[in-house]
Parts: C-alpha cells; structure tokens; sequence
C-alpha cells in the first residue's frame, strides 16, 4: 500500500511524494528526486533525523546513539529507518535546495473573481494542472501577478478539496495593489495565472485537544481550508473555536460558509468580532478581548493566530500578560504589498 509522505522544509518549501509500506522515506524520497541529508543508511548516523508531526510509522532498526528513546518519544525517526503505516507529515531539518527539489510551478486560469466586500476578492482558479497540486490545510502559494513582469504575492488556500482542478483565494483590496489592482480592472475569466508552491509551516496538525482559532481579515482563509478539511473527516473529536475579527462592518465575509461549516462540524462554533465603535454587531473591538477562559482550557489548547503583524503582536503579547501557555501556539503573519 502506498501512503501519501509531505515533507515540510526549513525554508517553508513543502513537497510530497508516495511511499509504500516497505520502503523508508528516505528511499522513496529519492526515487522521486528528493535527496534527504544522510550518510549511512543503516540507522547509525543521524544525519536523517526528522520529526514526524502526524501519521503512523515504523521506527526501523537504528542504535541509540543516533535516536535516543526519549527522542523518539516525542516524535523523532530516522528517515532511513522510518516506514510509513499511513499518511505523515514529517518536517526535514533542512532547506528544500539542499535536498536538490524545487519549486514546483503550475499554471490555471481565472474561473471567477467576485468582490466579497470593499476590502476582500475571491479568487477561484481552474486548471486540470491543479489536481496535482498537493497542500496542507493552512499553507500559501505565490501567484504571479499577470503582465506584471516577475512580481508575485503570496495568498493562503482557502479551500480543501483533494483531486480537485480549482484552487480558491481570499485577497485583500490594497489601493495600489499589483494583485488588487488587477483582479479590480483587467481580470476576466480564461486570463492564465502562474502559481507555486505549497509553503508555509503553519497547517493544521492533528487534533488532540480543543482548538482555538484567531483571524484577522483575510487571515481567516487558512482556516477555511483547514475547516473543510476537519469536515472532510468526519469531524472533530474536540472542541474548535473560531474568533473572526475586521475593522469595519463591511469588511466580514464568509459568514454563510462558516455558518455551513458549523452545521457540518458540530463541536465548531465561531464569533465574529467588529473594531469600529459605530458597528452593528454585538462583538466590538479586537480578537483578544473576546476570548474567554473556556477558549483556553487551562492552557489545554491549541492556538492557531492568522492576521497583519500588529494584530499577530497584539495577541502574542495579550497571551503574556495573562499568563497562558497554551499546549501548542502557531501563527502566520501577512502584510500587504502596493506597487
């Protein structure tokens, strides 16, 4: 049986290849052209030491001097030794160049953009190339903005479908953006798009205890992606609590989705929150004055932050002064780019 092995790169490259059971990762990864660093093969040296962040595996045959039990314990193997028993995401101490991969490039067309508000674009992408672009839940691509020469932005998937021919987007309206300023003017369907990836180390990781979800804008995009793919599989065995927060009433999209995904995923609730003061919705000011002790379990949680740099700050810095150390804390930050 061949099982599906992403491998998460020290410079946020992510590439994925099939394994079968009876072969090491370190193997199969070669024979698909990825050359993790090793230098023995046997389980002696080290130099293939990876942690592996979700999956079922086989550790092999290797001496303690090179994994200790502690080690593996918290998740480390050996890539040399290591033998899948089912899809793993396993993160390589190393940049994606020293394994001799590349970027993988891949081109679509426009399907449709709509404009969700005076500050967010969807952007749907269509491509039979696309059915071989593989991503984690959570992960980016960098688009080329076109006739725009080499210039390119980079935007979370914001919808999880395996074997699916489109890719969806959620895009800030900069004034002055390359990206913005194309999608609002020259755009129309069938306009080629040239996109890479997948990147970015901030995916969802399997689910063990309650998750607290905080986005800022179109930094809710990852989430849906990871969303679809918690109601893809059934659902989920914890709590999820998603905190949407914007500037302004005009700038929440997406509600109606989240609405059907809380349908589809019973233990997942969501808030929506407004800064301006003249809002209408019930929830004013920012992310962190609308999470409540029960969103943190005792630091029992995990916490996933998505949004512009000061509100990513403003969030690190409130769970500080509060004194929480949650289970585990990922977060991506975006800014926008103009011309």
């Amino acid at each position: 049986m061949s099982y599906t092995i992403a491998l998460d790169f020290e410079d946020g490259v992510t590439r994925f290849i099939k394994c079968s059971g009876s072969e090491s990762v370190v193997d199969a990864a070669y024979r698909q052209g990825i050359n993790i660093p090793m230098d023995c093969r046997e389980g002696a040296c080290a130099a293939c030491k990876c942690r592996v962040e979700s999956g079922t595996y086989g550790l092999g045959d290797y001496i303690e001097d090179a994994l200790s039990a502690d080690e593996a314990a918290q998740g480390y193997a050996l890539a040399c030794q290591m033998r899948p028993t089912s899809d793993c995401v396993v993160r390589i101490p190393a940049e994606s160049s020293v394994c001799n991969t590349r970027q993988e490039s891949y081109t679509a067309n426009i399907r449709e953009v709509r404009r969700l508000s005076d500050s967010t674009f969807s952007l749907v992408l269509q491509g039979e190339a696309l059915r071989k672009l593989l991503f984690l839940p959570g992960q980016y691509a960098n688009l080329q903005v076109p006739g725009d020469g080499a210039h390119h932005r980079a935007y979370s998937f914001s919808s999880m479908a395996p074997d699916s021919d489109t890719a969806s987007f959620l895009i800030r309206n900069v004034p002055g953006g390359r990206m913005s300023g194309f999608l609002a003017e020259r755009a129309q369907p069938g306009d080629p798009i040239a996109l890479s990836g997948p990147f970015g180390s901030f995916y969802l990781r399997p689910i063990q205890r309650p998750v607290l979800m905080l986005a800022g804008g179109t930094g809710l995009a990852p989430f849906l992606a990871m969303l679809d793919k918690v109601a893809a599989a059934g659902g989920s065995p914890h709590p999820i609590h998603l905190i949407y927060g914007v500037n302004t009433d005009g700038d929440v999209v997406e509600t109606e989705r989240l609405e059907a995904l809380a349908r589809l995923i019973p233990n997942f609730s969501f808030a929506v929150c407004v800064v301006a003061e003249d809002s209408r919705h019930a929830r004013k000011g920012y992310v962190m004055q609308h999470i409540e002790p029960a969103h943190l379990n005792d630091g029992e949680v995990d916490i996933y932050l998505c949004g512009p740099p000061p509100m990513v700050e403003a969030v690190a810095r409130h769970l500080r002064e509060i004194d929480v150390k949650s289970a585990s804390f990922h977060y991506e930050k975006f800014a926008a780019s103009a011309a």
